[in-house]
């Protein structure tokens, strides 16, 4: 009989089940004691018939006759006498050591085990997640990193699993590995910023090669930033899901949460200030942490801050950008023992020419944009106008023009669609109302009404105080003496289409108002600039209103910072860089080169992040081995948050509708595989064998050197 049982008896009528490998079938009752035993091999036990050669070696030595010496009456030997039952006792023992050696032996080649109290089928492949996102460096049991530590667990699966079994890694492609491809893969696993968290692998199938049947190991920290019950409904309620998470150390850890200017329009030779807002992500505070900020390979700035756990802190830094190429920053925190996040890079690109081109009948606006030197000022009639102009404008700006025609009304759309600004002075000619409202369809900002005039001409009202707290506004009373009154102006157009306010009418009605439209803005007065229509030209709120239209449409696509595990990203090209599908960008650091996909619409360059760039960094964009621009990469500030979840709270998390979700705890010498191989495949006794067996040959050993008499000497002639 193939199952012994040291438990409670079985009951009838018995049943067969499976081992949980599938490589055995035994007989067992319905309801067993968990101390029964089983065997893998049950045919090795015809080897018990060899018990039957020492027990015939015993027989056939209490046959033997013994040869006994007697003393001559010369000399005279002292003879310890042993008497029969000593030696019967000794024989049986010797027996008994030669008898458990066999049983022992036998028992090892028929791999005993105890069977595992879940019973489940398990199928030929096994997948197992191992999240290797950023903040699996931060230290846990022993200092070790986290990341270690689920490498390990995960390398000791395959000796759970029969020899056959496949493993799939993840991330990774999706390939069915050995034990041993198995686990080398598991020890090559690496941080990589571009793990945007577990959610996109928790999914019910993985490929048509992974059945319902194949259980799924996840060896994480859990974050609470990045996990939730969430992610837990996306498993596959049919799949045997096991959480083993890799508790870290309680630590404090400040990172830069962000970095921004007060003014999106950068100038060279001037102070900027600089704000730089720190958090500490850790359960515990940081105490005069040491922070340096460092713009190029100067070191601008040092000081001290102290942040409460779960909190932040601001301050402000005044910097001066020289010279006109982008500046690359970075922000240096010495904090222990996390240190995956001290460095956080940036860079500052100082602002190009602002274009504006004026669309009109005469050119009027040249004085105003043409002295400052941040705006570049060009004119374009509006009889003959020069399309490539209005492709490279940041700001266009439709003046007064009598009738729009259908080329003009298509690239204003466009260019507005790509990211430009678009301002609209209305005319008062009643002629152009059917293509201004054309226009204005095109553009999204819906039906307009147009204001009749009187026969006795405009009736003018007063333009409202703007309010400070008013962003657009933003520094500009300062310099306006918005005493001296409001302009007057005399609407001729409304409507209905609720906008940005920027400046109203005594009666409530808009007179300036910004629409978003496509990637860029129009914006539209209520009222012609040229008289008896308007004074504004003339008021002194003219000049900062028209500069700060010009500022606001200065789009900077390319961003101070990027992360890792963002799919692409946008940059400007310069005017002279070379364009065409063939064109080869390349992100180059140090030796390491990457070639991402790229699309290019006029200006503007969207870059996939290649898979294999996953460490944060100063970036050179290169064409034909030129540098175009510098890109910063970091990781994603999420990964900072330090709070995870413990054992306990995930198995509330999982929450007892989840059967097939188990958490698994580990330490103090129990891992995954030990306790899968518990729970599920079974306590393997063949160890214990091996010690039998070890233990009876050294017990035969001393029986048999025990209470041995020395040999005789040779008589001594006398």
């Amino acid at each position: 009989m193939s199952l012994l049982c040291f438990g409670q008896a079985f009951r009838e009528h018995g049943q067969y089940v499976g081992y949980p490998a599938g490589r055995f079938l035994c007989l067992s009752s319905r309801s067993y004691s968990s101390y029964c035993m089983v065997f893998t091999y049950p045919w090795f036990l015809l080897g018990l018939l060899a018990v039957a050669i020492p027990i015939a070696i015993h027989l056939f030595e209490l046959r033997k006759p013994q040869r006994i010496l007697f003393s001559n009456v010369e000399f005279i030997r002292e003879v310890k006498l042993v008497t029969a039952r000593q030696r019967k006792l000794k024989h049986l023992l010797v027996l008994a050591a030669r008898i458990g050696l066999l049983v022992f032996l036998v028992l090892l080649f028929a791999q005993p085990y105890i069977p595992a109290p879940q019973q489940s089928a398990v199928a030929g492949v096994v997948q197992v997640l191992v999240d290797n996102s950023p903040s699996m460096r931060q230290p846990g049991a022993n200092d070790q990193a986290v990341l270690e530590q689920a490498v390990e667990q995960a390398a000791d699966l395959p000796l759970a699993f029969p020899a056959t079994t496949r493993f799939n890694l993840l991330p990774g492609p999706p390939e069915l590995l050995s034990d041993a491809a198995f686990r080398s893969a598991v020890e090559k696993v690496d941080v990589s910023g571009q793990t945007s968290g577990l959610a996109p692998y928790l999914v019910s199938q993985q490929g048509g090669r992974v059945s319902k049947n194949s259980p799924l190991f996840i060896f994480s920290d859990f974050q609470k930033s990045g996990f939730s019950s969430l992610d837990l409904d996306k498993l596959d309620s049919t799949r045997q899901i096991f959480l083993v998470p890799t508790a870290p150390k309680s630590a404090a850890n400040i990172f830069v949460d962000s970095v921004w200017l007060d003014d999106g329009f950068v100038r060279t030779g001037v102070d900027l200030r600089l704000h730089i807002r720190l958090r500490n992500g850790g359960e515990q505070a940081a105490e005069n942490s040491q922070v340096k900020l460092f713009v190029g390979a100067q070191q601008a700035a040092t000081f001290q801050v102290s942040v409460p756990a779960r909190q932040s802190a601001s301050t402000q830094v005044r910097v001066r950008l020289g010279g006109s190429e982008v500046q690359q920053c970075r922000v240096e925190v010495e904090d222990f023992p996390v240190d995956f996040d001290n460095t956080y890079y940036f860079t500052l690109q100082p602002a190009e020419q602002i274009q504006v081109v004026e669309v009109a009948t005469a050119e009027q606006l040249q004085r105003l944009y043409g002295n400052e030197p941040l705006f570049s000022y060009s004119y374009s009639n509006a009889q003959a106008a020069d399309y490539r102009k209005l492709t490279t404008g940041s700001l266009l700006i439709l003046r007064e023009v009598p009738t729009l025609s259908a080329g003009l009304r298509e690239n204003l759309r466009r260019a507005v669609q790509q990211g430009a600004s678009l301002v609209v002075v209305p005319t008062a000619n009643a002629s152009s109302h059917e293509s201004y409202g054309q226009l204005f369809r095109e553009l999204g900002l819906g039906p307009v009404q147009w204001q009749p005039v009187p026969p006795t001409g405009p009736v003018v009202q007063e333009v409202a105080l703007p309010s400070a707290q008013n962003p657009f506004f933003r520094d500009v009373f300062a310099g306006a003496n918005v005493r001296a009154g409001m302009p007057k102006v005399a609407p001729v157009l409304r409507w209905s289409r609720t906008g940005t306010e920027i400046m109203r009418l005594r009666d409530g009605e808009s007179y300036l108002a910004g629409f978003p439209s496509g990637n860029g803005t129009v914006y539209v007065f209520s009222a012609p600039f040229s008289a008896p229509y308007s004074d504004f030209t003339r008021h002194p709120l003219f000049v900062p209103v028209l500069y700060r239209l010009a500022m606001q449409s200065y789009q900077q696509e390319q961003q101070p910072a990027y992360r890792l595990n963002q799919q692409s990203i946008s940059v400007r090209l310069p005017a002279l860089a070379p364009q065409g599908p063939e064109t080869i960008y390349r992100l180059v650091q140090d030796s390491l080169s990457f070639i991402p996909v790229h699309r290019q619409q006029g200006g503007l360059l969207r870059l996939e992040v290649p898979p294999g760039l996953r460490q944060p960094g100063f970036y050179t964009l290169q064409q034909a081995g030129k540098p175009v621009t510098t890109v910063a990469f970091n990781f994603d500030k999420r990964e900072s948050d330090l709070a995870s979840y413990s054992v306990d709270e995930l198995r509330q998390l999982v929450g007892p509708n989840r059967p097939n979700v188990q958490v698994y705890a580990t330490g103090s010498g129990q891992t995954a595989a030990a306790r899968y191989k518990a729970t599920r495949v079974g306590v393997p006794l063949w160890r214990y064998c091996i010690w039998g067996a070890l233990v009876c040959l050294l017990l035969e050993a001393l029986l048999l050197r025990w209470n041995r008499r020395p040999t005789p000497s040779a008589a001594v002639a006398a």
